[in-house]
C-alpha cells in the first residue's frame, strides 16, 4: 500500500471548471472532520437526520488514529536510520563540536566559561558526556581524534535523538493545522531526507537541539490554533502551556530561538486583537484571556529562561577561562580566582587595584613610558592581566597623614577625597586641562609628581559611591568588589573613565583613560576595588562577598551580547565558512565541515536540492497567490464557497509562512557573520508550507485537495526527495575518498565540493 493513500474517497468536483466565480463543489468528504478546511464546529459530531450512525464514525475515527500512528512511526524509524547511521564513522572532532563539546566538558569539570549562547544546549552536551563517564581530560580540539576514553559514539547519538523528532512533530504540526495525512506525511518526509537537517544532526552541535525546540513551538502553536474556538477547555490549556514552556526551550538553547517567540507573540496579538472586535464577550472574559497568555507566554518562558541560568552559575563553580566577562564580586565567587581572603573595607594605606566596569578596558595601569606627545608624563591606561603595575595605594590628600595601626587605621568612605599613589613608580594618578590622546574631546590622564612631592591639586580624587553591593554598610565605606564607585577629579570636575578605544602602539595598545569633562555618568565611568592588600585588616567572610543572582544573569546576557555584536565578517579575509542569507534559499554554497585531504572521513553540509529549491519556490508563490485572490475579493469576485476557507487559509499561511519569513528575513538586517545552518529553522517551516501550498493549490485547481491529480505530485516530490537524499548520501554520511570521484553530484559551479585546481 503507498504511503500516500488516499484518506477517503472525495466527492464529485463536477462544475469546478466553471468560472472563476462560480459556486465551488462541496468539500471533500475527509475534509469534514479534522482537514485543512475543516471549521471548529465540523470537528464535533452532529445529531441530523444525514448524520452517519455513531458506530461508522467512532470507526472512522479509530482508522484515522491508526493511520496517523503509522505515518508518525514509520517518520520516527525514517528519521533514526538516517541520524543515526554510520554516526560515528569519522573518529575526528567535527566543526564546531571543538566549541560545543568543549563547552560540555566545562560541566564536567565545573569550569567557568562564556559564550555567545544561552546555556540549555551545551548543558544537555554535558549531560550527554556525563552520561558516558567522560572525566573532562579531553580538551576537543577541532581535527583531533578523539582517544579511546571518549565515547563519542554516543554523544553524537544523544545529539541526534532530538533531530529524529523533526519529521514526526512537522507530520502532527499540519495534521494540527488542518491538513490531510497526505500533505502531513509529505511534510514528514521533506523534513525527514533532508540532507541538510540531517547531517546537522549527527553531530554534537547545538543546532539538532535548536531544531527540535522550535518544531516543538510550532507544533504547540498549531494545537492551540485547533482549539483557538474553545478557550479555557482542558485541551486549549494544555496547548497554552505546552506552547510557553516550548519558547522557553528555545529561547535557551540560541537567542535565533526568539524568532519562534516572535511568531507565537505575532499570533497571539493577532488572536487577541480579533477577541477584543467580539461586542458578546465580556470584559472579565477579556481580561482572563490576556492574564492567561502572559502567565503561559511571558512568565513561563522567562522562568524556564532564568531557570537554565540558575542550573548553569551552579554547575560553573570554578574559576576559569570566561571569568573576565563577569565582574570582580562575580569572580571572587569562583574556586580559586585568588579573590578570597581579602580585607572587606578599604582604608588609607590599603593596596588595591582598580577594575573598570567596561567589558575589556580591564584595571587601571601605569608603566614607566611617558605620552609621545601632551604633557609627556607618565601613560595611565587599562591593562586586562593580571601585572604589578596594576597596584596602588590609597593615600589623603597632600599635607595630611593616616594612621598605620590597628588602632588609628582611617576607613575610605563616599565623598573622601583620596589620592591613589602607583606603587611601582610612586606616581601620583593626575588629570589636567590637556587633550586626551584619541578622544580628544577629553582630557588626559597621566601620572605625575613622586607621591608626596611636588603637590598638586590635580591629584586629588573624590570617591562618590553609586551602587553597594553588600549588606549592613551604614558609614558607606568603600569595599572590596562589592562598591561601584567613580572618581571625580577635584580641579576639573571630571570622572575617570574608560572610552573603549585602544592607544596606539606607543602605549602598546592597551586600553585608553581619560577624565571625561562632559561627566557621562555611564557603565563606563564606573569601578570597583578587585584586589586588596592590607595587613592590618581581616579577610572578608565569603557571605559579604557573594554576588546576587540577578546581578549576574544580566551582566552575563549583556556579555554574550557584546559577544554577539562583535561577530563581524572581515572584509579583507576570506572565510569559506560563511555564507550570505540571499544565497541560502537557493542552496548557492555548501560548507566543508572538517578537513578535506583525500583519505580522511570527509562531511560537505549541503541540501537536498528537491526539498530547498521547490520550498523556495513555494514561499515566493504563496503570496502571489495570495494577492490575486485578495485583488479579486477587491473586485466583488467571489472565489470561496464558505467564508472560513479564505480566514482558514490566512491562518495556516500565517503560521507557516510566516514562521519560514521570521526565521530567514532578520538575517538580512543582522550585521553579524552568517553561516548555512542559520537557515535550517526556516527551511523547516518553508518544507511544511510547500506541502500544505501542493495541498491548498490542488484543492483550488481541481475542487478537491485530494484528487488524483494532487495525490501524484505529492507522491511523485515525496519519491524525488527520497532519491535525492540518498543520491546525496556520501555528503551526509562521509566519504573517504577523493571529493573528484563526485563530481557528478557538483551541480553549481559555486559549491565547493573540490578544487578545480585539483
Amino acid at each position: 500500500m503507498s504511503l500516500f493513500e488516499q484518506s477517503a474517497s472525495s466527492r464529485s468536483s463536477k462544475g469546478a471548471s466553471g468560472s472563476p466565480n462560480s459556486e465551488l463543489p462541496p468539500l471533500p468528504k475527509y475534509a469534514e472532520k479534522g482537514s485543512l478546511f475543516a471549521s471548529d464546529d465540523d470537528a464535533r459530531p452532529h445529531k441530523t437526520k444525514s448524520s452517519e450512525p455513531s458506530s461508522a464514525s467512532q470507526q472512522r475515527a479509530k482508522w484515522q488514529l491508526s493511520q496517523a500512528c503509522v505515518h508518525i512511526l514509520l517518520l520516527t524509524a525514517f528519521s533514526a536510520m538516517t541520524r543515526f547511521y554510520k554516526i560515528g564513522f569519522s573518529n575526528r572532532v567535527i566543526f564546531d563540536e571543538a566549541h560545543h563539546m568543549g563547552f560540555g566538558g566545562k560541566y564536567v569539570n565545573g569550569t567557568f566559561y562564556h559564550d555567545v549562547h544561552p546555556p540549555l544546549a551545551k548543558m544537555l552536551i554535558g549531560l550527554s558526556e556525563i552520561l558516558t563517564g567522560f572525566d573532562g581530560s579531553f580538551d576537543f580540539k577541532s581535527g583531533t581524534r578523539f582517544p579511546a576514553n571518549v565515547n563519542y559514539t554516543f554523544m553524537r547519538l544523544f545529539n541526534a535523538s532530538f533531530g529524529v523528532t523533526l519529521a514526526p512533530i512537522a507530520y502532527a504540526t499540519l495534521v494540527n493545522l488542518g491538513c490531510s495525512p497526505n500533505a502531513a506525511l509529505l511534510a514528514g518526509l521533506l523534513v525527514c531526507f533532508d540532507n541538510a537537517l540531517c547531517t546537522i544532526s549527527r553531530f554534537a552541535l547545538l543546532d539538532a537541539m535548536l531544531l527540535c525546540f522550535t518544531a516543538m513551538s510550532a507544533l504547540s502553536l498549531s494545537g492551540l490554533y485547533k482549539h483557538r474556538k474553545q478557550p479555557f477547555s482542558a485541551a486549549w490549556f494544555k496547548w497554552l502551556l505546552a506552547t510557553g514552556v516550548s519558547l522557553g526551550l528555545v529561547a535557551s538553547a540560541k537567542w535565533v530561538g526568539f524568532l519562534a517567540v516572535a511568531l507565537v507573540g505575532l499570533y497571539t496579538l493577532y488572536e487577541l486583537y480579533d477577541i477584543f472586535g467580539q461586542r458578546d464577550i465580556s470584559v472579565a472574559t477579556q481580561f482572563w484571556h490576556w492574564a492567561t497568555r502572559m502567565v503561559a507566554l511571558i512568565a513561563i518562558p522567562m522562568a524556564i529562561y532564568m531557570l537554565c541560568f540558575v542550573v548553569h552559575f551552579s554547575l560553573l563553580y570554578k574559576s576559569g577561562p570566561g571569568d573576565a566577562e563577569m565582574d570582580s564580586l562575580f569572580q571572587a565567587g569562583l574556586k580559586g580566582s585568588g579573590l578570597q581572603n581579602q580585607p572587606l573595607d578599604v582604608a588609607y594605606g590599603s593596596k588595591i587595584t582598580l577594575k573598570s566596569a567596561h567589558p575589556g578596558a580591564g584595571l587601571l595601569h601605569s608603566h614607566a613610558d611617558a605620552y609621545p606627545d601632551g604633557s609627556k608624563q607618565q601613560q595611565i591606561t587599562g591593562y586586562a592581566h593580571k601585572d604589578q603595575n596594576n597596584d596602588w595605594i590609597v593615600k589623603k590628600i597632600h599635607g595630611q597623614s593616616f594612621g598605620n595601626t590597628t588602632d588609628t587605621i582611617e576607613f575610605v568612605k563616599d565623598g573622601d577625597v583620596v589620592r591613589l599613589v602607583h606603587e611601582r613608580t610612586s606616581r601620583n594618578l593626575h588629570s589636567h586641562a590637556v587633550a586626551g590622546h584619541v578622544s580628544k574631546r577629553d582630557w588626559e590622564v597621566s601620572g605625575y609628581g613622586q607621591d608626596g612631592t611636588y603637590p598638586d591639586i590635580n591629584d586629588h580624587w573624590r570617591v562618590e559611591v553609586v551602587e553597594e553591593l553588600s549588606k549592613n554598610n551604614p558609614e558607606k565605606r568603600l569595599r572590596t568588589l562589592a562598591t561601584r564607585f567613580r572618581l571625580r577629579h577635584v580641579g576639573q570636575n571630571c570622572v575617570l573613565r574608560a572610552t573603549g578605544k585602544p592607544l596606539p602602539q606607543w602605549a602598546w595598545r592597551q586600553a585608553e583613560m581619560v577624565c571625561d569633562r562632559r561627566n557621562h555618568l555611564d557603565e563606563n565611568t564606573l569601578w570597583n576595588v578587585e584586589n586588596h592588600v592590607n595587613s592590618l585588616l581581616p579577610p572578608a567572610k565569603p557571605s559579604q562577598l557573594k554576588s546576587p543572582f540577578l546581578r549576574n544573569f544580566v551582566r552575563l546576557n549583556l556579555a554574550m551580547a557584546r559577544s554577539n555584536n562583535a561577530l563581524t565578517p572581515d572584509k579583507d579575509k576570506f572565510d569559506a565558512l560563511t555564507s550570505l542569507p540571499y544565497e541560502w534559499p537557493i542552496m548557492r554554497l555548501g560548507m566543508r565541515m572538517c578537513g578535506w585531504e583525500d583519505s580522511e572521513v570527509k562531511f560537505w553540509l549541503i541540501g537536498n536540492p528537491v526539498v530547498w529549491w521547490i520550498s523556495t519556490l513555494a514561499v515566493v508563490l504563496g503570496p502571489v497567490q495570495m494577492l490575486y485572490y485578495v485583488v479579486r475579493q477587491q473586485r466583488g469576485l467571489c472565489d470561496f464557497a464558505q467564508a472560513k476557507e479564505w480566514e482558514t487559509h490566512l491562518y495556516v499561511s500565517g503560521i507557516l509562512w510566516g514562521g519560514w519569513a521570521l526565521h530567514y528575513l532578520p538575517f538580512f538586517a543582522m550585521g553579524r557573520v552568517t553561516y548555512q545552518h542559520h537557515y535550517f529553522p526556516a527551511l523547516y517551516f518553508a518544507a511544511m508550507y510547500l506541502a500544505y501550498f501542493i495541498e491548498w493549490t490542488g484543492r483550488r485547481i481541481s475542487g478537491s485537495a485530494n484528487s488524483p491529480t494532487t495525490r501524484t505530485v505529492m507522491l511523485g516530490l515525496g519519491i524525488a526527495a527520497v532519491v535525492n537524499f540518498w543520491y546525496f548520501a556520501p555528503f551526509t554520511f562521509g566519504f573517504n575518498y577523493p571529493a573528484k570521484e563526485l563530481a557528478g553530484r557538483k551541480w553549481l559551479s559555486s559549491w565547493n565540493l573540490y578544487d578545480v585546481a585539483k
